[in-house]
């Protein structure tokens, strides 16, 4: 019994969510065993483990005291900056400090006295271990944005850098990049470093202050906007060169290059209202550890993960020195749901072939993961609509028709409830039919303002529906999509995408109430539940065994109506058949009934524990 608590005790913190219990004590054919998984620390708050270096030397304010001005009130300047003062001193460790009843405190730089030379500050985070972010950094500045700033990472522990974003209120000016947002990516695009304005434009400081890098929207181009398709990720984390490592840092880099300059050009006569401001650095991640260690501790000043599966190191990067029979290997993700964990085996050892321990097992034709295949498709990328006929792709606007393209988008919804509103032809006829033409006052509902007048069927259609909406005035719903019924027709939210879970589902169409079209045993409006008498594993299966229709026979317990659990003596399916009939042999050695006992009741003990994982 006292082992038992034990199991109970070691086991349950680990069994809590996907790939995060390591090992598991199951029962076998062959007897009790442990049978080893694929598992990651939780996501924590990494700025709890982080150490900050602010430079060059003498870019925090203080030292001398020196007083400053804000945007607000850009020639009041009774703020002062005192780094031999606790009251009036920013240091960089306020950067991470808890703030109480919402008073904010922020490291602060010096002024930009010295305009024209650059005012430039870095602020570097080092974890001295590998991690993996798992949410959105989160940068909180005070008294305005830099309107010029880099995002930089390394994975070396600060020995190189590499670019990870850049921010600007004109990129193309401060990088020569186009601007660009992380939610126009795509599934063969997703861990490429861009340029952003969103973040950099003057908004008012007591507006938007935070600068993000939007690791969740990059998740989302696998995952699903709500991140429900986790399996997605973890399968694209495998099969996409560099993506893994795309979200992996030791350091991270903040180089801050312009000051934000109020929304007008720097002042020269009041330099005092230009500095930089961070109340708040939030970084979320886990402890890499190469899926060989479900819990890390902060140990002698930095983190450590406690590594499983026989290996060893800083981030279980290694075997044991008596476990060294073949060479290492991290960890992954498939095959799911529990992945491989790759564990180092002694020699000889039983575990070198044991299925819960090799290497992922190449799928089988047929199966749903072979099924999707590593292509955009099947990780909810939708497919690319086709192009128009020639005689039917638009031509370059004219001057006119840049204009009446900007009116219509300014005005677009007065347009389109105007159903009166007379079409203006904005260039001539260049012929008997004219495929794409440029008009005022399109009756696209708002969603588009180019109309095509097609001459010898005397028809007028929109061209580029945009808002996920297609048809001759964009008045239906592209497919994937479904209409909102509580939003009017020119609502920019009028169509919503379906959703459907891709296993579940036939394909990621549904119909006008947003069902989707269920394969068989899976039901709910995205195909991503099971119905009676069916379980749900990566797809909806029949159930093995029930308590009322399927008994598992000789005493066997039903497991989660997937498997019977049988006791000692029986085998098959249902329990149905004796061991005796088949070896005489296992009769003549079985255990004595306490030792069964005991065996069945670890046995049913660990599947209820992995019970839990699965829920």
């Amino acid at each position: 019994m006292l082992y038992l608590a034990a199991l109970l005790v070691h086991c349950v913190p680990l069994a809590m969510g996907q790939y995060d219990i390591c090992k598991s004590w199951v029962t076998t054919d062959d007897g009790p065993s442990w049978e080893f998984y694929a598992c990651q620390p939780k996501a924590m708050r990494m700025k709890d483990y982080v150490t900050v270096r602010v430079d060059p030397a003498g870019i925090t304010c203080g030292d001398p005291p020196e007083r400053f001005c804000t945007h607000e009130n850009p020639y009041l300047c009774s703020d002062e900056c005192d780094a031999s003062n606790p009251d009036l001193a920013h240091p960089p460790k306020l950067m991470f400090d808890s703030e109480d009843e919402g008073l904010a405190t922020y490291w602060q730089s010096v002024t930009w006295r010295r305009y024209p030379e650059p005012l430039l500050a870095n602020i570097t985070l080092s974890w001295n271990k590998s991690i993996e972010l798992t949410d959105d950094i989160v940068i909180t500045f005070e008294y305005g944005r830099p309107t010029i700033m880099m995002l930089e990472k390394s994975l070396d522990n600060g020995r190189t850098w590499h670019p990870y974003q850049y921010y600007a209120d004109d990129c193309m000016e401060a990088f020569s990049m186009p601007a660009r947002r992380v939610r126009d990516l795509s599934t063969t695009s997703a861990n490429r470093v861009l340029c952003t304005e969103e973040y950099s434009r003057w908004a008012g400081s007591k507006k938007e202050k935070t600068v993000r890098f939007e690791v969740r929207d990059r998740f989302a181009i696998f995952a699903g906007p709500d991140l429900k398709n986790m399996d997605n990720l973890y399968t694209r984390l495998e099969s996409a060169k560099g993506l893994k490592d795309f979200f992996t840092v030791t350091d991270l880099r903040m180089r801050l290059l312009r000051p934000a300059l109020g929304g007008t050009y720097v002042q020269r006569e009041n330099l005092y209202k230009y500095f930089y401001a961070v109340s708040n650095i939030e970084v979320t991640g886990r402890c890499k550890c190469n899926l060989h260690a479900n819990l890390c501790t902060f140990k002698e000043g930095s983190l450590q993960c406690e590594c499983e599966h026989n290996t060893t190191g800083q981030d279980c990067g290694k075997c044991k020195k008596n476990f060294r029979s073949r060479s290492w290997r991290a960890g992954s993700y498939l095959p799911l749901p529990n992945g491989s964990p790759n564990a180092c085996a002694a020699a000889g050892s039983a575990f070198g072939n044991y299925p819960g321990l090799s290497a992922a097992a190449p799928l089988q034709v047929g199966s749903p993961l072979a099924k999707a295949g590593p292509g955009a498709q099947a990780l909810g990328q939708k497919p690319k609509p086709s192009d128009p006929p020639k005689n039917m792709r638009a031509t370059p606007k004219s001057k006119a028709g840049r204009t009446a393209h900007s009116a219509g988008k300014k005005h677009g919804k007065k347009t389109a409830s105007s159903k009166s509103s007379k079409l203006i032809r904005l260039k001539p006829n260049s012929g008997p039919v004219a495929p794409i033409e440029t008009y005022k006052d399109c009756e696209c509902y708002g969603h588009s303002n180019r109309c095509s007048y097609i001459d010898f069927l005397n028809v007028v259609t929109c061209v580029s529906c945009k808002h996920n909406t297609r048809g001759q005035h964009c008045q239906h719903c592209r497919l994937g999509f479904y209409r909102n019924s509580s939003a009017e027709l020119d609502d920019e939210n009028v169509c919503i995408e379906c959703n459907c879970n891709q296993i579940g589902s036939m394909h990621d169409r549904c119909n006008e109430t947003g069902y989707c079209e269920c394969r068989e045993g899976a039901t709910g409006p995205k195909c991503d539940d099971c119905l009676p008498n069916y379980y749900w594993r990566q797809g909806c299966f029949p159930n093995v065994c029930d308590d009322e229709l399927l008994l598992c026979q000789n005493g066997g317990t039903c497991y989660q109506n997937q498997r019977c659990i049988c006791p000692v003596g029986f085998k098959g399916v249902l329990c149905q058949q004796s061991r005796c009939e088949v070896d005489k042999k296992d009769c003549d050695s079985a255990p004595g009934a306490g030792g069964s006992l005991a065996t069945v009741a670890l046995g049913v003990l660990a599947l209820q524990l992995r019970g839990w994982v699965d829920l």
